[in-house]
């Protein structure tokens, strides 16, 4: 059997790993190991500064093509769950937005135990992480690897779109990740000189050439090599071939939500009472690996029009906004110049779409062992929609939606409201129509969450509880999501990993 040795190996070349991989090497005595499932590279669409390209490479060699259990409360659909499996991870195949959300999302994680995970202690690490030009630099990045492209033009109907929000009562930003989050804003995207910016072009291409740092595609991790109390490296495999990678400071877990927590129990991390039902044998019995499973969920108003919405790209108009007075914003709106279909099933020429997402789900599911196989996937059940609470701020959403599109700025684009149509108007029959329609937003979070208490996975430092010499760092320790697309604060929480190993 092959063995590397090195000081820290790195489990999967997605958002977080590109991050740990070039700051870990950067100390040109330290000899780093990146191990990524996936291959270097995948089809052209992926350069594509297109959000709606990332349809087009769901089901590809560079998606793991996850599914969940079927959700009870989105009447017994199963979801698909694209997620990357190439170098950048799923911000080489996402929608490329890039937002932080508002600043309560992240004291939300201290109040909830993660001690000095707040909005304070993070913005030195988004800000490192971005180069976002002509920007506040006293809330936002000059110099960082993740470049903020400048929004493209706006089309005449996104111009509407943005004008309907003001004129129905949200407030305009100039900057929707500056000082102030709350209102409508111009979405910022990952995009570089015309291509798609994931963290592996950000970050991980440019210092390839390091002599210290070594990267494995196409490597499948089969379990951690545990011994006495302390991870040692990790097992896998490339083309068949097992091999062994040791570290002789730490080994990083940073292959996400479904990733991370699956090979702690691959390996017996995790809850005793499911590791014995599939047959693995137990090392630490950490209940909460695998817990607190949620996700943003979506769904649209969906508006035809006798006016044909321009192609080509544009600037897109995001509202971020509250569910009722008292609480932190919870709701995200955007319109698409495309007729979405529900559950992301296809577009339809001739409208346009109002997506409302609730950011602050009460719902929380499992990832559980289905086999002690590694090439088996787990159990993914986010329980949709299962608290109650959500279907009523998700009513909220339809509401503010149907609202924006009602107003006089896009009444020269609309003809019909296709969905939810106009025959869906009581709470009843609006509350059927989310159950039917409603879906992920592809941000899954927290199945290694941040904490003190007996369910908290890792430590405030990152370090998984009982075992020496292992961390989590991705989006899988956020002990609860946040008000925006996930990739902004994957960068933030690798950034500061790489601080916490390092000092630097």
């Amino acid at each position: 059997m092959t063995t590397l040795t090195c000081d820290y190996v790195v489990v999967g070349g997605g958002t977080a790993g590109c991050v740990l991989a070039a700051r870990l090497s950067s100390e040109p005595g330290t000899r780093v190991v990146l191990l990524e499932a996936g291959e270097a590279s995948g089809p052209a669409e992926m350069a594509y500064p297109d959000p709606l390209a990332a349809f087009g490479l769901w089901g590809s060699s560079v998606d793991w093509a996850y599914s969940t259990t079927a959700q009870a409360g989105t009447e017994d659909a199963v979801h698909v769950w694209p997620r990357g499996k190439v170098l950048g991870g799923s911000s080489a195949i996402n929608g490329m937005v890039h937002h932080r959300g508002h600043p309560d999302s992240y004291d939300a994680w201290e109040k909830q135990g993660a001690t000095d995970w707040n909005h304070h202690a993070l913005l030195p690490f988004f800000r490192r992480s971005e180069r976002a030009e002509g920007r506040d630099p006293q809330v936002r990045g000059t110099d960082g690897p993740m470049h903020i492209g400048a929004s493209p033009a706006p089309s005449p109907l996104a111009e509407a779109a943005f004008r309907a929000a003001v004129e129905a009562g949200h407030t305009p930003l100039d900057d929707g990740n500056g000082r102030v989050s709350e209102g409508v804003s111009w979405r910022e995207t990952n995009v570089a000189e015309g291509r798609r910016q994931s963290a592996a072009e950000a970050y991980l291409r440019p210092v390839l050439t390091r002599p210290n740092l070594t990267v494995i595609t196409g490597a499948y991790v089969h379990r951690l090599v545990l011994e006495d109390g302390r991870c040692r490296g990790a097992e896998y495999s490339v083309a068949g071939e097992v091999r062994t990678v040791l570290a002789a400071r730490e080994t990083v877990l940073a292959a996400g939500t479904i990733g991370s927590p699956h090979l702690l129990m691959l390996s017996g991390i995790g809850p005793v009472d499911d590791l014995w039902d599939v047959g693995v044998e137990l090392v630490a019995d950490l209940p909460g690996v695998g817990g607190n499973l949620h996700d943003h969920v979506t769904s649209y108003v969906v508006h035809g029009s006798d006016r044909q919405p321009p192609s080509g790209p544009s600037a897109e108009a995001q509202v971020l906004t509250r569910s009722s007075d008292g609480v932190a914003p919870d709701l995200l709106l955007l319109f698409a110049q495309a007729a979405l279909r529900p559950r992301w099933t296809g577009a339809d020429p001739g409208g346009y779409s109002i997506l409302f997402s609730l950011m602050d789900p009460y719902s929380r599911g499992t990832l559980r062992l289905q086999s002690p196989d590694p090439t088996v996937s787990p159990l993914i059940d986010p329980a949709y929609l299962s608290d109650d609470r959500d279907l009523d701020r998700l009513l909220v959403g339809l509401r503010l939606a149907r609202e924006l599109g009602g107003t006089k700025a896009l009444a020269p684009w609309r003809t019909v409201e296709a969905f939810p149509g106009a025959d869906v108007q009581d709470d009843e029959s609006c509350r059927a129509y989310l159950r039917s329609t409603a879906s992920t937003y592809f941000h899954p979070v927290g199945t290694c969450r941040i904490g003190t208490d007996e369910l908290a996975v890792v430590d405030p430092q990152l370090r998984v509880r009982s075992i020496e010499g292992l961390r989590v760092a991705d989006a899988s320790v956020m002990p609860s999501i946040v008000s925006a697309p996930t990739n902004a604060t994957v960068l933030a929480i690798a950034e500061r990993a790489a601080h916490l190993m390092t000092g630097s």
